[in-house]
């Protein structure tokens, strides 16, 4: 089984994901007791993708976000590195590019908007992920930043940490096909910056207007912003 480390080695990302792709979707909306629908549905509302703009979904995966995305009547692209995930998201009528966010292979200002969901906690350097994002999306144009966050309240926080480390592996190793991949996923939350920290580094990337919502009392958060005009 592949299980990528904290370096977050693009190679070992990848090819871990390749491993889970077959069974992703049904594992994530297990240990996630059916919440990553929900999720999906509030990074739409929160983007606001209109009929007629173009949008880039990026680490999209199977592409699940993608399909919920388009149901706006944007054109939305399914954009990944794990060419397995892609493969695994073959059924799904979208377009599909692979894709590393470190150099997307995008002309500058391409998109009206662009979303990351659950994928740069994943990516080796996320501020240059999100620089990267900023050069192919237009002025004006916005940003979504779906990803596991902070619980806000203490006594909550603390039980999430004990399922994170001990109940999701559990959960994973009797539905995904690799479940030591999500031993990697709640090493990896763990590690990832809370809500303001996080906030702060989308600005620093270029991005200005930097908002968040959390959902599930912070277990997941959205963070929307804007592309500078000037």
């Amino acid at each position: 089984m592949t299980r990528a480390g904290l370096d977050k080695d693009p190679r070992a990302v990848a090819q871990m994901f390749d491993g889970v792709a077959r069974r992703y979707d049904l594992t994530n909306t297990l240990i996630s007791a059916g919440r990553d629908r929900r999720w999906r549905h509030l990074t739409r509302r929160a983007l606001d993708p209109r009929a007629g703009e173009v949008i880039l979904d990026l680490a999209a995966g199977t592409g699940v976000s993608t399909a919920e995305l388009a149901r706006s009547g944007a054109r939305c692209v399914a954009a990944d590195f794990s060419l397995g995930m892609l493969r695994a998201g073959g059924h799904r009528q979208l377009p599909r590019v692979a894709a590393d966010a470190l150099a997307l292979p995008f002309a500058d200002e391409s998109f009206d908007a662009v979303a990351i969901s659950f994928g740069l906690r994943n990516v080796v350097d996320p501020d240059r992920g999100l620089r990267e994002l900023a050069r192919v999306t237009r002025p004006g144009g916005r940003i979504v930043v779906c990803e596991f966050s902070t619980p806000t309240w203490r006594p909550f926080r603390l039980v999430y940490q004990r399922y994170l480390m001990r109940a999701l592996p559990a959960v994973a190793s009797r539905v995904s096909s690799n479940p030591e991949a999500y031993r990697y996923l709640a090493e990896s939350i763990a590690a990832w910056p809370n809500q303001r920290e996080l906030a702060e580094r989308i600005a620093a990337a270029g991005w200005a207007e930097v908002a968040w919502r959390n959902a599930t009392g912070g277990v997941v958060t959205l963070h929307h912003a804007v592309k500078p005009t000037g």
